[in-house]
Formats: C-alpha cells, sequence, structure tokens
C-alpha cells in the first residue's frame, strides 16, 4: 500500500514531508508532538515505524549505492567514522557484485598478451633490470 502524503508534502523536489506551525523545519526535541507523528503513522496505515527508522533506512540505501564513508558522514552531519559506518552493512547483493567486479578483474588479466600494457602477471614480481 502506498500512502498519499499529500497533505504533508509540498510540491518541490526538496520539500519537508512535516514542517512545524510556522512553515520551518522541525527539530528533533519536538518533532514527534509537531508533526504529529503517531496520529501520521494511524492515518497512513503504518505501525511501529520510528522516525529513525527512516534515517536509518535511507542511509543504509545510499551506502548500499556506493557512498563512501566520507559521503556518509556529510549526508548525516557527522564527524565520527564510527556513525557512519552502521550504515555500511555487509549485503548478499554487495558481496555478489564485489565478487564479479574481481572475477572480470582476473578475466581481464587473463585475456591480455604477455606484455600488453602490463609489468607482469598479475601479483607477480617483476625483476628490473
Amino acid at each position: 500500500m502506498q500512502a498519499d502524503l499529500s497533505p504533508f508534502v509540498g510540491d518541490e523536489p526538496d520539500a519537508f514531508v512535516f514542517l512545524g506551525k510556522r512553515g520551518g523545519f522541525l527539530r528533533g526535541g519536538n518533532f514527534r508532538r509537531e508533526a504529529k507523528w503517531s496520529g501520521t503513522l494511524k492515518e497512513m496505515g503504518v505501525r511501529g515505524l520510528h522516525f529513525h527508522d527512516l534515517r536509518h533506512t535511507g542511509n543504509t540505501l545510499a551506502a548500499q549505492s556506493g557512498a563512501s564513508l566520507a559521503d556518509l558522514k556529510a549526508r548525516m552531519g557527522h564527524d565520527s567514522d564510527r556513525a557512519a559506518l552502521i550504515y555500511q552493512h555487509a549485503t548478499r547483493d554487495a558481496d555478489q557484485r564485489i565478487a564479479d567486479a574481481l572475477s572480470a578483474r582476473v578475466e581481464a588479466e587473463r585475456r591480455k598478451e604477455p606484455g600488453e600494457g602490463d609489468d607482469g602477471g598479475a601479483g607477480m614480481p617483476v625483476g628490473v633490470s
């Protein structure tokens, strides 16, 4: 079921979902009360969702899309690597992408002719003259 957010979201692509009484963005301390979070969830037919779940999901998806640690820190407004690392969950999809990329690199090296743009076999020490 897709919730109708039209009473909450403006038409602009960067519109806030919830605004304060005077149209400003809400701070953490008054968010639940001002946004009428419980009533909004009930109206949308959603149970057990915490606001921080949205932040966690958004940052996890950003990490899975390839965002670097620095990107995540900037996105979240954190200085701490530790805080950003929380969102870089290992996933089966990521593991498969890494394995596929490594396999592609190995195969590309195998297809090269000896001496073609290379100083030797992949990972092999090369003598110098």
